[in-house]
């Protein structure tokens, strides 16, 4: 083969290579690319992952990562509202959400945001009492985070979370929390203390008053018991008197002076009744002495 035609030949291999080489772009997934078409771009320019292709010379391609990333602010020194100075450091986590605007609009956007966010930093807590800082951080994350996202959405640039990682008060406010937080923990511990004596004071008390209230049931019962024993006893005597004549009375009244006649007194007091309960054994004597002959007489 002529030398020449093989010298062309390969000329023409290097440049097609070289065309390719220029023409074709493979966009990752985590990719958007914004082509450059003569320095000028649109958003029909933005191309998604995947082969693309491109004219040579022609289009400059800029690639564009998508996933989300974050910054570490170091330590910033800032006033609070009440002039105490403290040192504040937080992570942004960001990603782009408009990849021309993040090309066409700002150079370095994790640059930008970085500055944005040290200022705006400054600006959120010289409106806030040291206290409301150190106390309210879930709050100041969020005011933090939407005052980031108003600025950097003309960069295309979506900021998702702030978080801010340690807060360092002067030391001798440090001093002053730690003291604050010994006379918390003596007062909780007084406070538990006290609650628990006066519980079980209650507790004492209840139980006395549930034992009083039980012995004084007891004691009803009882008396009630007692009562109606009396009065069954009383019953059954009534019952018993009730069906006792005249005469099982006087012996009983007889048997009574036999055993006073055999004491030592020498004057006794008989009843009226006792001599109303003899009269009948009076007249029972009388016709025992007269005999059978006073009766037939009596009769003629």
């Amino acid at each position: 083969m002529d030398p020449v035609i093989t010298a062309i030949v390969a000329f023409l291999l290097v440049v097609v290579l070289v065309a390719i080489y220029l023409s074709v772009r493979i966009v990752q997934q985590y990719q958007k690319m914004v082509v450059f078409r003569l320095g000028k771009t649109n958003e029909k320019m933005v191309r998604d992952a995947g082969l693309r292709f491109l004219i040579p010379v022609i289009d400059r391609p800029v690639k564009v990562d998508i996933r989300e990333q974050f910054i570490e602010v170091p330590s910033q020194t800032t006033i609070t509202k009440d002039n105490a100075p403290i040192n504040v450091d937080f992570l942004i986590y960001w990603r782009i959400s408009d990849p021309l605007k993040s090309v066409v609009n700002v150079v370095n956007f994790a640059g930008a945001l970085q500055g944005v966010a040290t200022t705006t930093l400054r600006a959120v807590i010289g409106d806030i009492l040291l206290d409301e800082v150190l106390s309210k951080r879930e709050q100041i994350n969020e005011v933090l985070r939407v005052k980031l996202d108003d600025v950097t959405a003309r960069w295309g640039g979506k900021v998702t979370t702030v978080e801010i990682r340690e807060i360092t008060p002067p030391r001798d406010v440090q001093e002053a929390m730690n003291r604050q937080l010994s006379a918390e923990r003596t007062r909780r511990a007084v406070i538990t203390e006290s609650e628990g004596i006066r519980q079980a004071a209650i507790n004492v008390a209840e139980g006395q008053k549930q034992s009083e209230i039980l012995k004084a049931e007891g004691d009803r019962q009882a008396a009630i018991l007692r009562a109606e024993g009396f009065g069954q006893a009383l019953t059954r005597i009534f019952e018993a008197a009730s069906g006792v004549d005249q005469k099982t009375m006087a012996l009983q009244y007889l048997e009574a002076l036999k055993a006073l006649g055999a004491g030592p007194a020498t004057k006794f007091v008989i009843p009226l009744e006792f001599t109303r309960l003899m009269e009948p054994f009076g007249e029972f004597v009388q016709r025992g002495m007269a005999g059978p002959g006073s009766e037939s007489r009596s009769g003629d």
